[in-house]
């Protein structure tokens, strides 16, 4: 479907908040979902607001909203978590956040997505595995560190920042915070990262709605990102406590006028269509 339409005088456009669902959590974070926006920064780097596209009158945009990734099974050895699905608006598409990285050899690595879930650890040497990737301008990876025979996970990348890495053996990496923005009215965080989790101290989800990684002492079990905030879930432990799946996705749109038309029953505040749902939106 046409998104793009030639700038004339009088023309209105098309601003959008777009984040896909955050990846599940495996050993390590998950990564939140992509973040794109034309009203404040969008997420990862240079972090700088999206050029709205002209709108195109009498088209029926289709809204996607992306799941959150499943959480990895809690058993030994922990497969990584599983990644996020897209959100778009036609073409316009953010990506779905990259699970958390397992303890096993084969899915230690974390997962690539909108941002990058935490790398994990094998289960053969101790090593730890790589931090997975994020897509450009939409977030950032997750965490890294490899500290031999630690007992602690790394935290999944958000659209602010990098995920945190192990602080020891024992202390788990936080989720990356999301980033802010005022287009629903509001001034909301979205897309923070997951974190780790650990045998003494949990690393706790960023702020924007990331899960909390699990925690072995006192049997804390992991959370789930937050619905429609595209975040993370945080890690499991092992054996122990489960982790948290990732939190669907959302979009937002703002033409300043009123639709013809929609399906999928999105919320409105004014002029402001805010979707948890898959739909279409017509102007």
């Amino acid at each position: 479907m046409q998104i793009l339409s030639a700038s004339h005088a009088g023309a209105k456009f098309l601003n959008y908040l777009i984040i896909g669902g955050g990846g599940g959590g495996g050993w390590s974070g998950g990564g939140a979902g992509g973040f794109r926006c034309t009203i404040d920064a969008s997420g990862g780097t240079p972090g700088t607001p999206e050029t709205a596209p002209v709108l195109v009158f009498g088209v029926a945009y289709t809204v996607t909203i992306g799941g959150g990734g499943a959480r990895a099974a809690a058993a030994f050895p922990m497969n990584a978590g599983s990644d996020g699905i897209a959100s778009s608006i036609d073409a316009l598409s953010s990506a779905g956040g990259g699970g958390g990285g397992g303890y096993k050899d084969g899915q230690e690595n974390g997962r690539n997505g909108g941002s990058g879930g935490g790398a994990g650890r094998r289960d053969s040497d101790n090593g730890n595995g790589t931090a997975g990737t994020a897509t450009a301008q939409q977030g950032f990876a997750g965490g890294a560190t490899a500290l031999v025979g630690s007992d602690a996970g790394n935290g999944g990348g958000g659209a602010s920042a990098v995920g945190g890495s192990q602080v020891s053996s024992n202390v788990a990496g936080a989720g990356a915070d999301g980033v802010f923005t005022t287009i629903s009215g509001s001034n909301v965080q979205y897309a923070a990262g997951g974190g780790g989790a650990a045998g003494v101290t949990r690393g706790l989800g960023g702020s924007g709605g990331g899960g909390n990684g699990a925690q072995a002492s006192g049997a804390l079990a992991g959370t789930a990102g937050t619905v429609n905030t595209g975040s993370g879930g945080g890690g499991g432990y092992l054996n122990g406590a489960l982790g948290g799946a990732g939190g669907s996705g959302v979009v937002i749109i703002d033409a300043g006028i009123v639709a013809t038309s929609t399906t999928g029953s999105p919320t409105l505040s004014g002029t402001i269509y805010t979707f948890t749902g898959s739909g279409t939106i017509t102007f």
